[in-house]
């Protein structure tokens, strides 16, 4: 055989196994999930109303709305749900190596991230917001004035590049847990903290000295919440939207807001 007629018939080969691969891996992540008879979520439990740590009936658990949401999904597809606690940059870490299904943890499907996973609709639209001390909001009236100045950001998340691009003056600091970054502001050690607008507002009711800036920061990417899985999960994301869609028409998902909020605040004063 010609040496070009081999290389034709290689190509066609390689093409027919990479369209099989397409084609099988859009239920792939369904059928597994059924299976086992379990939907694996990874989630990052420090970031209430969404998703935290509580005592309910004298038993440690995670609550919030994205709880909530994960647990509506389990049952649209008759499984059970396992949640897979982890820093919140190894959330997607996860969904790519297969240690789970699904991840829901207040994420971004931001144009790189649809590069590697597949997204549901978006379930929640999320605003991004700076805290600061409460005395020191005529010091920080614009972006310039935090110039040289150290702004605190949870690691990985769509805030941390938001932060990067707004204050690319400001020394941005990337920490584990939206806690950590409240701590350091708190004690002097940034003059502001990057967070979702709901986050914020619950640690301001919890410290009466911080208050949100008025400085606008804007985003180029998606900023709403959605749930992110394998690429390729077609049947899985069906599912998924509409579970979502569903919620979203009986106005369940404002309500899993409104309780975890008030739970976590609740949790927080005992």
């Amino acid at each position: 055989m010609k040496p070009w007629k081999k290389l034709l018939l290689g190509l066609a080969g390689v093409f027919a196994l990479t369209s099989l691969a397409a084609c099988s891996s859009s239920t792939n992540t369904l059928d597994k999930v059924k299976n086992k008879g379990t939907l694996t979520v990874a989630l990052n439990p420090h970031f209430a109303p969404f998703e935290f740590k509580t005592i309910q009936d004298g038993k440690d658990t995670i609550a919030g709305a994205d709880i909530e949401i994960a647990k509506a999904i389990g049952d649209e597809l008759g499984v059970k749900v396992k949640f897979s606690e982890m820093s919140f940059d190894n959330v997607l870490a996860s969904v790519q190596s297969g240690k789970a299904d699904i991840a829901i943890s207040g994420i971004s499907a931001t144009k790189e991230r649809q590069k590697i996973f597949d997204f549901s609709d978006t379930y929640y639209d999320s605003e991004t917001v700076l805290l600061v001390k409460k005395d020191a909001t005529e010091t920080y009236k614009q972006i310039s004035d935090f110039s040289k100045k150290s702004i605190a950001v949870q690691k990985g998340s769509i805030q941390e590049n938001i932060a990067k691009a707004n204050l690319s003056d400001a020394n941005v600091v990337s920490l584990a847990q939206p806690g950590e970054a409240i701590n350091e502001l708190k004690s002097g050690q940034v003059e502001g903290v990057v967070l979702e607008k709901a986050i914020a507002k619950g640690y301001m009711d919890q410290n009466s000295d911080l208050t949100m800036s008025d400085i606008a920061l804007k985003s180029d990417s998606n900023d709403a919440y959605a749930v992110a899985m394998p690429k390729g999960s077609d049947d899985l994301k069906a599912k998924v939207n509409k579970v979502i869609a569903k919620l979203k028409k009986e106005g369940k998902i404002d309500s899993y807001v409104q309780d975890a909020y008030a739970l976590s605040l609740k949790s927080s004063s005992k």
